[in-house]
């Protein structure tokens, strides 16, 4: 037999155990504790105030879906808190993109104007349709209710944007029976991240992208069309279609790539293009320096295609982005005409490769943000080399494996293209001489020119004779 003392101290001891226990499991379970105190509290406010509920039917009675049903699906889905459930449903909209899906009864919260709300899921039945049920104060409906569902509009037609698969367009020869437009899915993987340029360049235009993006209001109120217009120039190969590919996968907006040759330069016709044009597009003209000096000359054209780029009828051009690209390095060459304010709003000028463009490059295509032979790289650039981004492009994923191999490349590239940028110099100072010495007759120039050259064929008296200067 045990004795009394005995009894009591292992009471204590059991007691004391699960003390521990009880108080460990508290600590441990202080996430749980944050998670269950917040809804204990919604519970008593539940219950202590006036609550209003408000169902978005997915469809009517013999009608079609309902697009705010549509929208706040896509918003309530978007939501932080939807992942935040204690059961969610994942789905994937395309590789490494993922949403969440309302599961039924599935309660979502929300705030906005410092009112709390929340969204229910109603699968329905055989009678009555799914439906998402708001719920919010009674006294928040006045102040909430319709800034809020047009906030939830708002932000799912963006959450739609972002979602959607881009596509190019570009326009056909009409023939009767004939669609003037054929696309195709908008690959292009460029980004602003990947772009070879001037990073405050980069910043400077993804700003104003986002400012054209939220400008509605501000462009209503000032009494213009909402469009932005961009003036692209420099040689082939500078990034300039990279370029216009990043603007339009930063906006969202499919490409409209418009060849003017298959279009005359009138206005009714180039109406025509811009009226089956889709809003949240980008609208590009390549190579607009030659269709202006080749295929549209003429005063009566030239108006055309000015009230193509502004004019009352550009408001068919209502949120969408215009870009046109030259090839030439300046756009001194366009008539000052095209390049005023008001029809392009932004220059941009996009020269050959540099040392600063290039390192940007071997960091993508090589992985390199250092190396031994950067100096020689420098120096060929410095030393007249002349190389094109897309060149430069071609040199490097030609030899990825080896990056000491592909920058050995760009040195003898360079190099190259020094060299002949030198003969071309040399060929113009000779063509300046020979017109200097037109007046003379061939054959006292030819004379002349070879008259340095020692040849041991001819006498001592021919020598003299032909040495002598220019």
């Amino acid at each position: 037999m045990t004795s009394p003392a005995s009894e009591n101290l292992l009471y204590t001891a059991l007691a004391a155990a699960v003390s521990f226990l009880v108080l460990l499991r508290a600590v441990l379970s202080l996430k749980s504790l944050h998670f269950l105190l917040p809804r204990l509290w919604r519970w008593v406010e539940d219950h202590t105030h006036a609550y209003q509920s408000f169902t978005i039917p997915s469809h009517f009675e013999d009608s079609p879906e309902n697009p705010l049903y549509r929208k706040a699906a896509a918003y309530v889905s978007a939501l932080p808190a939807a992942e935040d459930s204690s059961h969610t449903s994942i789905f994937s909209l395309r590789p490494n993109e993922f949403s969440a899906h309302l599961l039924p009864n599935q309660v979502v919260l929300d705030t906005f104007l410092g009112a709390r709300l929340s969204w229910t899921y109603n699968s329905g039945g055989l009678t009555s349709p799914a439906n998402l049920v708001l719920r919010l104060r009674r006294q928040d409906r006045h102040r909430v209710l319709r800034p809020y569902l047009c906030h939830v509009e708002s932000a799912a037609e963006e959450i739609e944007l972002r979602r959607k698969d881009l596509r190019i367009y570009t326009n056909a020869d009409v023939v009767a029976g004939n669609k003037r437009w054929r696309s195709a899915p908008m690959s292009h993987p460029a980004t602003f991240g990947t772009l070879a340029i001037d990073p405050e360049l980069k910043d400077r235009v993804r700003a104003d992208l986002e400012l054209f993006l939220k400008g509605r209001a501000y462009y209503t109120r000032l009494g213009r069309v909402w469009k932005r217009s961009y003036l692209l120039h420099g040689p082939p190969g500078t990034g300039k279609s990279s370029f216009v590919a990043a603007m339009a996968r930063f906006l969202c907006y499919d490409i409209y790539d418009i060849d003017l040759s298959r279009a005359s330069c009138s206005s009714t016709d180039l109406r025509s293009i811009l009226l089956d044009t889709s809003p949240r597009s980008v609208i590009l003209i390549q190579d607009f320096d030659r269709y202006l000096a080749g295929g549209c000359a003429g005063e009566g054209s030239i108006s055309g295609v000015l009230c193509f780029m502004d004019g009352v009828f550009s408001c068919c051009a209502e949120e969408r982005v215009m870009v046109f690209t030259t090839s030439g390095e300046k756009e001194s060459g366009l008539d000052p005409a095209v390049r005023r304010p008001g029809r392009v709003d932004m220059q941009i000028r996009f020269p050959l490769c540099d040392f600063t463009a290039f390192k940007t490059m071997a960091s993508s295509y090589l992985g390199v943000r250092g190396h031994k032979l950067y100096a020689q790289v420098e120096e060929g650039f410095q030393s007249g080399g002349r190389l094109s981004h897309a060149e430069v492009g071609e040199i490097m994923m030609g030899s990825r494996g080896s990056p000491s191999r592909a920058l050995k490349n760009v040195i003898s590239a360079l190099q190259r293209s020094s060299s002949s940028a030198t003969i071309s110099q040399d060929k113009i100072e000779c063509g300046a001489l020979t017109v200097e010495v037109g007046k003379e007759s061939r054959r006292d120039y030819f004379r002349k020119l070879y008259g340095y050259i020692w040849m041991p064929s001819w006498g001592k008296k021919e020598r003299r004779r032909f040495s002598t200067p220019v």
